[in-house]
C-alpha cells in the first residue's frame, strides 16, 4: 500500500494536517476494534438467553416440534455471508498489492452476496413457521435474525460507499506515492477504512457461523 513519506520540513499548516490525518488513521482501527467489542455484548445476550434458556426448559417448551426454521434457508444466509466476508478478505490482499481493478470486482460480487442473505434473512422472517412466541426457541431465534440482518444490511452499505470512493483514485496511487499530501492522505484514509470494515465483516461472518450452529444443531 502507499506510505506517506513526509519532508524532512514541514509548515505548521502542513505539521497540523499530518497530525489530524495520523488521529483519524488510528481512530479508524480503534473504532472498527470498539465496534466490535460493542456487538460482542449485544450478541452475546442472545447467546446467554439461548442457553440459560435452553437450561430452564420451563414446561417442556424451550424447544418443540413447531419450532424448527427451515434448515436450508439458514444454511443459504450463513454460507452467503462467510463466502462474502472471505471474498473480502481476499481481494484486500490484491488492493494491498496495489490492484484496485480486482479489489473493485471482488468488492461487488462481495457486496451483492452480503445483499442477497439479507433478502434471505427476510424472507426467513417472513415465512417463519412459529410464532414469536411459540417457545424459548423460537422467541431467540426470532429476536436475533432481524438484528443481525440489520448489521449485515449496514455493513453492505458501508462497503457500498468503500466502492464509490475507490473509484476516483487512480490504481497508480496504490502503488506509488502520491505526489501531493491531499492525495497520499486520501488513499491511506480509505485504505484505514477498507481495512475496518473487513475486520468488522469478518466478525459478523464468525456471527453467522456461531448462530448456525446453535439455531440449527444445538437444540
Amino acid at each position: 500500500m502507499a506510505e506517506t513519506t513526509a519532508p524532512s520540513a514541514m509548515s505548521p499548516a502542513e505539521e497540523e494536517a499530518v497530525y489530524y490525518h495520523e488521529a483519524a488513521l488510528n481512530s479508524a482501527w480503534t473504532g472498527a476494534r470498539l465496534a466490535a467489542g460493542g456487538m460482542s455484548f449485544l450478541f452475546g445476550c442472545f447467546v446467554f438467553a439461548f442457553f440459560y434458556l435452553k437450561a430452564l426448559n420451563s414446561h417442556g417448551l424451550w424447544y418443540t416440534s413447531a419450532s424448527r426454521p427451515q434448515l436450508w434457508l439458514g444454511t443459504l444466509i450463513m454460507v452467503l455471508v462467510v463466502a462474502s466476508a472471505l471474498l473480502q478478505w481476499a481481494v484486500l490482499q490484491m488492493i494491498k498489492r496495489g490492484n484496485k481493478s480486482a479489489w473493485m470486482a471482488g468488492a461487488v460480487v462481495a457486496l451483492v452476496l452480503g445483499l442477497a442473505a439479507v433478502v434471505c434473512s427476510i424472507l426467513q422472517l417472513m415465512y417463519i413457521p412459529f410464532w414469536p412466541g411459540a417457545s424459548g426457541f423460537a422467541s431467540v431465534f426470532v429476536g436475533f435474525t432481524p438484528v443481525f440482518l440489520t448489521f449485515a444490511f449496514c455493513a453492505m452499505v458501508w462497503l457500498e460507499i468503500l466502492i464509490m470512493r475507490a473509484r476516483p483514485i487512480p490504481q497508480i496511487s496504490f502503488v506509488e506515492q502520491p505526489p501531493t499530501f491531499a492525495e497520499a492522505f486520501a488513499v491511506q484514509r480509505f485504505q484505514a477504512a477498507l481495512s475496518s470494515f473487513t475486520f468488522v465483516w469478518n466478525y459478523l461472518a464468525a456471527v453467522a457461523l456461531v448462530a448456525w450452529i446453535l439455531f440449527y444443531f444445538v437444540h
